[in-house]
């Protein structure tokens, strides 16, 4: 069995799966792939069916309603970590991210905790846009650097995990079901003091379908985000005292491997 597993949820993309899958199958061959579909009325789980009933290497984990892009990724996380995968690349399934650059960030996995693809070092960006679309990008960016003190590209999904160096429980500890997800996440393995690494990646435009952010879900961000900021700032928090706890655990598995 492949050691590698690439995760894409999907909500409306029945447009998009049959390329991204077609697209990873070709970059890496030996990686198995986990769709997470959220009950799509347009008919995207239905067609992942078919996709999967004629390629093993192909799964699929039906919802039973929009839960949330955060919650679908902790579940294939949980879904990777009980299969016995080692590591996980999660992309979106829009065909914005490149399948064909999964393999420059498999070459950094194997010492990185976490290889975050950039939207804002070296030739990185987001040019294809729109200029609203950038412009909310940006500063998403900008607000995370400020409020969470972490110098990554925090709010994209293109991602690989190296689930040999971060313990479950760290993913235990994120409670946003929605796109904070993306920061959150980077911030509680920042504080679990694992590394991460950062390669530049160019967005390419939406394939097909619509974007699934909407107003509602930027103003929860910010607030999680402000939230999230103040709670990791103080040494004796909850999350801070979560976070200690798991470090805990990590250095005496150490020590028991030494």
């Amino acid at each position: 069995m492949s050691s590698t597993l690439v995760l894409i949820p999907t909500y409306n993309e029945v447009l998009n799966v049959a390329i991204i899958a077609k697209r990873i199958r070709q970059s890496v061959p030996h990686a198995r792939i986990l769709f997470v579909d959220d009950n799509s009325p347009d008919g995207t789980g239905q067609l992942l069916d078919e996709i999967s009933a004629s390629d093993p290497q192909i799964s699929v984990l039906h919802r039973s309603g929009k839960l949330g892009v955060g919650s679908a990724h902790l579940d294939g996380i949980s879904w990777a970590y009980e299969n016995g995968f080692k590591t996980l690349v999660t992309l979106d399934a829009d065909c914005t991210h490149s399948p064909e650059e999964i393999s420059l960030f498999l070459t950094h996995s194997g010492q990185y905790a976490v290889v975050v693809g950039s939207r804002f070092i070296g030739h990185g960006g987001i040019t294809q846009w729109p200029f609203h679309r950038r412009l909310i990008t940006r500063l998403g960016h900008i607000l995370t650097q400020v409020l969470l003190r972490i110098p990554y590209d925090s709010t994209g999904a293109y991602r690989v995990y190296n689930l040999q160096m971060i313990p479950q429980k760290i993913f235990g500890l994120i409670r946003s079901k929605n796109y904070s997800f993306f920061y959150e996440s980077l911030k509680v393995i920042d504080l679990a003091g694992l590394s991460i690494f950062e390669v530049p990646i160019v967005l390419e435009a939406r394939f097909g379908g619509n974007s699934k952010m909407r107003p509602r879900d930027i103003r929860r961000g910010i607030t999680y985000l402000v939230r999230l900021g103040c709670d990791s700032a103080f040494p004796f928090s909850a999350l801070r005292r979560a976070v200690s706890q798991v470090k805990s655990e990590m250095r005496m598995n150490d020590r028991v491997v030494e």
